[in-house]
Formats: C-alpha cells, sequence, structure tokens
C-alpha cells in the first residue's frame, strides 16, 4: 500500500534512508552532549560529526549476520568514522536510539497531515458557504424528513475536522518524546539531564519516566487518533455516494474525459473515489487496534510490539495523508445538483412540510393531538391516493378555520427552514 498510495512527502519520511538518518541524528545529538560533559574530546566529536556515514544497502548486508539492525547501523558508521566510532552509542540501548526516532517520523508524519487537515477544512468551509442558502431535503432512516440547507452539511464536516486537528495537535505532543534512559529506564550509566539535553536539542520532550521503552499508549492515540479522521472521511464520501445514486443525483464526482465507468456498461459514472476511501479508511481504523495491543508488553520490554509498528505506523501514515488529500480533491470537484435538489425536496408533493403545518396549528390554540391528526389524515390521503398536500390542506375545513391561506403557504415555503442557518454558521465559523 505504501508505495502505490503514499504521496511523495509522506513516502520519503518513511523510506528506510530517513529512518537511519534519524538514528544517526539521535546518536550525534548524545554525542554532542557527552562532549559538552568532557566524556568525548572535542577531536572526536568533530571527527564523529563529519565522517558519519551510511548506507541502506550495506546496513542491510551487515544485518544477514547480525540479525540486529541497530547493531548493524551502528557497524556501518564505525566502518566509516574509525576508531573514534568507540564513543557513538556510548551508554545507550538500541530503544534510546529508535524509540526517540521515532518521535522525530512521527512528529513528521504528524506536520503533514496536519497540512493537509487544513487544506480539507478550507475546501470545507469555501462550499459550505457556496450552498448556505441551497434548499435541500434532510433524510433520517434514509427517508425524507425536513427541508434543510445543503452547506450545513459542509458546516458539519468542517466542525467535525476542526476537532479531528485538535485530536491531532494532542496527538503530535504525545508522541514527540523521546527517551535516552537505559535498557530498563532506571538511568544506569547516563543522568537522566543527559536525555533532557538530547531531547531539547532534537526538538522534542524527554519522557517523565520510562522502561526500556517510550510507553505504547502514545502511539495507541496517534493510531486511534487517525482511525478516528478516517472515520470521518468515510462519512464525507459515504454521504457522496448517496447523492450520486441515480435516483438521488443530488451530486456527483467529477467524471474527467476519458474516463470510463464500467467495461461492460458505457454510460456508467461510478463513485470510485469515495468508495476508495471508503475502503481504505476500513485499513486505518483495523491498524488502530495493533496501537491498542502493543501497548502491553512484559516487564520493563519485549519487542512484540517492534515488528507490528514497523506496518502499522508508516502505513496508517501514509493512507491517512492519501485520503485527505483525495477527500478534499473530491469535495472541492464535486458536481453539484441544486435543481435536482429542489426535485427531490418536492418528491412527496408537500408531506415534509407536515411538521411545520402541526406547530402552526397549535399555534392557534388546536391541541397537538388533534393537529396531528388533521395533518396526518391528509397526509395518508397523498400516500394512498396521490395529489399535493398544500391542496387538500388548503380544501380541509378544520384547517382552513384555523389558518389563512397565506399562513398555510408560508408554512409550505422551504426558506422558513433555513431562517437560523445564518446563525449556525456564525458559530461554526466565528
Amino acid at each position: 500500500m505504501i508505495e502505490r498510495y503514499t504521496l511523495p512527502e509522506m513516502g520519503a519520511i518513511w523510506t528506510l534512508q530517513n529512518k537511519f538518518q534519524k538514528w544517526l541524528d539521535v546518536e550525534i545529538a548524545v554525542c554532542e552532549v557527552h562532549a559538552e560533559d568532557g566524556i568525548i574530546p572535542a577531536e572526536d566529536l568533530e571527527n564523529i560529526k563529519s565522517k558519519a556515514a551510511f548506507t541502506v544497502e550495506r546496513i542491510n548486508e551487515i544485518e544477514k549476520t547480525t540479525d540486529h539492525d541497530v547493531i548493524a547501523f551502528t557497524t556501518n558508521l564505525a566502518e566509516n568514522i574509525g576508531e573514534s566510532a568507540r564513543f557513538v552509542h556510548f551508554g545507550l540501548t538500541s530503544s534510546d536510539v529508535v524509540d526517540t526516532a521515532n518521535a522525530l517520523l512521527l512528529k513528521e508524519a504528524c506536520e503533514l497531515l496536519l497540512e493537509k487537515t487544513d487544506t480539507l477544512l478550507a475546501v470545507l468551509k469555501k462550499r459550505a458557504y457556496e450552498f448556505k442558502d441551497t434548499p435541500q431535503i434532510g433524510r433520517t432512516h434514509g427517508i425524507h424528513a425536513e427541508p434543510t440547507s445543503f452547506g450545513m452539511t459542509f458546516a458539519l464536516w468542517f466542525s467535525e475536522m476542526q476537532r479531528n486537528k485538535e485530536r491531532l495537535e494532542k496527538a503530535r505532543q504525545q508522541v514527540s518524546v523521546g527517551k535516552i534512559s537505559g535498557a530498563v529506564g532506571a538511568f544506569a550509566h547516563l543522568a537522566p539531564d543527559v536525555e533532557e539535553r538530547v531531547c531539547k536539542k532534537l526538538g522534542i520532550k524527554a519522557a517523565d519516566i520510562s522502561t526500556q521503552v517510550i510507553q505504547r499508549d502514545r502511539y495507541a492515540e496517534y493510531l486511534c487518533t487517525l482511525g478516528i479522521i478516517a472515520g470521518t472521511l468515510e462519512k464525507m464520501a459515504l454521504q457522496v455516494r448517496h447523492w450520486q445514486r441515480t435516483e438521488v443525483r443530488e451530486a456527483q464526482e467529477k467524471f474527467k474525459t476519458g474516463q470510463k465507468g464500467s467495461s461492460a456498461m458505457p454510460h456508467k459514472r461510478n463513485p470510485i473515489l469515495s468508495e476508495r476511501i471508503c475502503g481504505m479508511a476500513r485499513t486505518v481504523r483495523a491498524n488502530s487496534i495493533v496501537g491498542l495491543e502493543d501497548m502491553a508488553l512484559w516487564h520493563e520490554r519485549d519487542i512484540s510490539h517492534s515488528s507490528a509498528e514497523r506496518i502499522v505506523l508508516p502505513d496508517s501514515s501514509a493512507t491517512l495523508d492519501y485520503l485527505l488529500a483525495k477527500t478534499a480533491s473530491l469535495l472541492e470537484n464535486l458536481v453539484v445538483y441544486p435543481d435536482n435538489m429542489l426535485k427531490n425536496l418536492n418528491l412527496t408533493r408537500g408531506l415534509v412540510f407536515s411538521g411545520q403545518l402541526m406547530l402552526a396549528l397549535t399555534q392557534k390554540g388546536i391541541s397537538r393531538e388533534t393537529a396531528y391528526s388533521w395533518t396526518q389524515r391528509n397526509a395518508m390521503k397523498v400516500w394512498d391516493e396521490g395529489g399535493e398536500y398544500q391542496d387538500l390542506i388548503l380544501k380541509d375545513a378544520d384547517i382552513s378555520a384555523a389558518l389563512t391561506a397565506e399562513e398555510i403557504t408560508r408554512v409550505f415555503d422551504p426558506k422558513h427552514y433555513l431562517r437560523n442557518v445564518e446563525k449556525v454558521f456564525a458559530r461554526v465559523f466565528r
């Protein structure tokens, strides 16, 4: 999945080249702190910094023998650094490097995801205002309910994505944490201030306490946050799929010149992008379960989490990056049919105004039970016999005695249902 769907920037983060570079960044930062404390002579530090180099190919070759990637990495560094390499990895355990480097990788991933989130938010706001005053039938249980504003849907999604942005910012804070605390987290070989200074150099925080590893509730929060965001994107895509159904056709994906919908049926325009978003969102949610299960490790550490994280951290990050970009494109280019919305709104021949009619009658002193009965008996006639609901209401003696023709006409005006949309928008976009 990563090769096929990752956008270039996110893909670059999760390459082996970048991972090992982050490991090197951690090793160099530790060496700098050691030099400040007089543990590493200045000339050796300069030698390390100038000669430290690696290649992915050589690390992989060494790992065939060591069966340990960090040792393969440090061995490759030593081949290039020479005698000064004895100071590299001084006082460290593998997870000091790997987990601190993971913080750098995840922080970079969060930055990209936040950029994509902002892009999607801008699209949602634009389209919300574009269709703020466009009436559309609202649906509950898939059945026509009452008129609403088409722009309200985009405003709703905007509000949810704002919450998702806050979740992602919180997740970034939780994963941007490193540790240089040794094999069981007790700082047996290095002092806690070394950890603090190293992490400060790297632009992250030091964990208040750790074992051999950063505790995996942090990664679980990140993966669960990505799962929630994917769920939001699926919600949007699923709605587009419903709008594009032939019998609805209120909006549809942009169908570009030369695009084909079916090998057998030339007429088809299928919501393939929306369906792709829905399908791929499931994988991000599924990966969040892996993150939750990785929280429980034996004692101060085992490596049952490690193999799984090598899959779910890059895959979930890359997949959500792709989904955010594609959802923004989907909604930016969404083709909208306001005339069809109005046609669908009138599909039940005025029945969707029954609730407003009942309330208008109660405001005239009619009991709710009686008002319900009067409106329902006419509604059932429309269902069973056809005709226009408003015509039947105007002919109903009981209702006409309570409401003037002008008041009845006002009941059937969709604009009445949109009169507070502006206030809702003010709350959402304040």
